[in-house]
């Protein structure tokens, strides 16, 4: 609340002699354990938060004192009655909250209660157990209301009974109910602009004739059809939002109207006048022998008509994705010129065509991913081919290679996704004997384009330029085996713009790469590789966020943290690795690295003799043993000959004092000489 009211407003806070925080005209008194309104605070609070008590009346004179309140929200309490003359005192109410309570107690004397309110605008009785016939009874003299939920509660079937004075009313929340049927329900509510029936056991919708409504939620239901009301009469549809239902069929949308949001996504929705087995029902009909009386009328119609009579020329965001959409029919997307947004991921299409003058001018986004896609079909020498778009996703396709030159007209592309397809780039290396180079994917030159993924396209060592002309920011190589087997020279034409790079199982060894001239990288993904050896051309690097988790580095190097590299990181993975125990020094100094997180910190262990320990707590026995084992030999080998040698003196010296007057009188007799004695 504080930051709602800005700078200002901290000096505002006090604390009421009830625990409450007041802000202003605000009094905060959530989570204290109360168990009926605080009598003692100021008389001109404006609004009153009581979530997270344990109140169980609001009685006559629980308000009394606040003759100016506003806003009331008394959410997550034992709240069961509201007594008859509780909101006398408070007849400006706009706003009043009584959401997750047990009002389905009395629900008869609460409604008397709410029939006080001549002001109320917003009430919410999410989550109370309530009924149909209970929300009849509750909001049957509230025809001030202008938002109403009743989330959350146990609504079954809805009739024009239970809504039937709410004039007034612009939103109405239903979602995760147990509603099945609804039958004529919204038809007083003129003024209906929002609806959301979310998460409900809804079958169908038909004769849809909601004129007014804006926005439509009828998402997470079992719906299989949705028929609109066939008028003329312009709907103010803006959002339509089927997903997650069962739909078999594209709706039956009204043919005038402004829907800019069409969400389909999670469906069951395919098109039949193609069948996959070859068959067309295109110009198939059928007769109807239509008897009355003495008269006898045939009538001819197509067995199956898929064209859309509903004018969609404002639609911008159609999201399809989840389907079984196996083929788009002719024309389809010529109906939607002002579409922005277009998502056909998770289907069954073979093939997509793009041609010059598309319908698809205006698209920015394109999301073909995971579907079959072998062919993506293009007009020879087609210009202007999705001038606007600028992120096209065709991941996890069948895809061998792009029309030539897909990129050149599409002025604007910034991110490409051709991930999980068997695609090489182009230029590809000339093999003997080969007539042709095989098909190649060619985005040399397309200056805009800033991210690419190549992720799992089976890449082998690249011959030349393929990247010539680019500024390439993100690029992600992972899962590509062979990639890094040949010549490097062809990713030297993104050393000064890359920031981000991935190389995560791509079988990277520690003298393949030398990584010093990419000096713009402040993300690198070397995970899931072969690395025995830190890359020494990684220290010179000023890295953000550093993988290398599951590879075969038994040490960092001790200095790591001394380096431009341990200066910079701000993340660092390192889990799944052989380090040996006696040798982590580097990682004592990574840990005194202000600013550097270590989030698989928990999962580093180190190998002793067979044991996996953690190294954030070594058994003293082993720290021993490892400062034995990495001492100077120089020094280890003087202290263990120290003392022999101290010990042969020591014999020296007693051996010789002993024998001393008999060595003496031995070397006299030799030599001759007189004893002075």
């Amino acid at each position: 609340l504080a930051a709602g009211w800005g700078s200002g407003a901290v000096a505002a806070w006090a604390t009421s002699p009830g625990g409450c925080e007041l802000v202003q005209s605000t009094a905060d008194c959530s989570r204290r354990w109360l168990s009926s309104v605080p009598g003692n605070l100021r008389g001109d609070i404006e609004e009153l938060l009581l979530d997270d008590n344990t109140i169980q009346v609001l009685g006559n004179a629980s308000l009394l004192l606040y003759h100016q309140l506003r806003c009331l929200s008394l959410t997550k309490n034992r709240l069961e009655l509201i007594e008859s003359g509780a909101f006398l005192s408070s007849q400006g109410l706009h706003v009043l909250s009584l959401a997750d309570n047990l009002l389905f107690t009395n629900y008869s004397l609460t409604a008397a209660a709410l029939s006080a309110l001549p002001a109320l605008r917003t009430l919410d009785l999410a989550g109370n157990r309530l009924t149909e016939d209970m929300v009849s009874v509750l909001v049957l003299n509230l025809s001030s209301l202008e938002s109403l939920s009743v989330a959350r509660n146990i609504i079954m079937r809805l009739d024009s009974s239970v809504f039937v004075n709410l004039t007034q009313l612009l939103e109405l929340n239903l979602e995760k109910n147990y509603i099945f049927e609804i039958d004529q329900a919204f038809e007083g509510l003129q003024r209906l602009q929002r609806l959301n029936v979310a998460y409900n056991y809804l079958p169908c919708v038909v004769e849809f004739g909601l004129t007014q409504l804006r926005v439509l939620n009828v998402s997470n239901n079992v719906i299989e059809w949705f028929l609109a009301l066939e008028s003329d009469d312009l709907f103010e549809l803006e959002v339509l939002d089927l997903s997650h239902n069962h739909l078999l069929f594209f709706p039956v949308l009204p043919r005038q109207s402004k829907l800019h949001s069409l969400l389909l996504k999670d469906n069951e929705m395919s098109f039949y006048q193609r069948l996959p087995n070859g068959t067309s029902l295109a110009h198939v009909t059928v007769q109807f022998l239509l008897i009355d009386g003495n008269s006898t009328n045939i009538t001819t119609v197509s067995l199956w008509d898929e064209i859309c009579h509903s004018n969609l020329s404002s639609l911008r965001l159609l999201d399809m994705s989840q389907n079984q959409v196996w083929y788009l029919p002719e024309g389809f997307l010529a109906q939607m010129p002002s579409l922005t947004h277009l998502k056909l991921n998770q289907n069954c299409l073979e093939t997509f065509h793009l041609s010059e003058g598309d319908p698809l001018a205006m698209l920015t986004e394109l999301d073909l991913s995971q579907n079959q896609l072998v062919e993506l079909g293009a007009e020879a020498g087609a210009g202007d081919v999705l001038p606007n778009l600028q992120l096209f996703n065709l991941s996890t396709n069948r895809l061998r290679a792009l029309p030539p030159g897909v990129f050149t007209y599409t002025r604007k592309i910034a991110t490409v996704d051709l991930s999980r397809n068997r695609v090489d780039l182009c230029p590809q290396p000339i093999v003997a004997g080969e007539v042709e180079s095989p098909p190649c994917v060619d985005i040399r030159g397309v200056k805009t384009l800033t991210h690419l993924s190549l992720a799992g396209c089976g890449l082998r060592g690249l011959d030349g330029h393929p990247f010539q002309g680019t500024s390439l920011m993100h690029l992600d190589l992972s899962d590509n085996h062979q990639a890094l087997s040949g010549d490097l020279e062809w990713l030297q034409d993104l050393a000064l713009t890359l920031r981000v790079l991935s190389l995560r199982n791509t079988s990277l060894s520690s003298t393949t790469v030398d990584f010093s001239a990419f000096n713009s990288l402040v993300r690198l993904d070397l995970s899931a590789n072969s690395l025995s050896v830190f890359p020494t051309s990684l220290g010179v690097l000023k890295l953000h966020n550093l993988d290398l988790r599951e590879n075969c580095l038994p040490a960092l190097p001790p200095d790591v943290a001394r380096t431009p590299l341990g200066k910079s990181l701000r993340e660092v993975y390192l889990s799944r690795n052989p380090y040996n125990c006696c040798t982590l020094g580097w990682w004592d100094a990574l840990q005194q690295v202000e600013g550097l997180h270590v989030p698989d910190e928990l999962e580093v262990t180190c190998s002793y003799a067979s044991r996996t320990l953690s190294p954030r707590a070594l058994p003293e026995p082993v720290v021993w043993s490892c400062r034995w084992q990495t001492a100077d030999l120089a020094l280890l080998y003087l202290v263990l000959a120290l003392p022999t040698c101290l010990t042969l003196l020591v014999a020296f010296a007693v051996t010789f004092l002993m024998l001393k007057q008999k060595l003496l009188k031995m070397v006299k007799s030799q030599c001759g000489v007189s004893n002075p004695y």
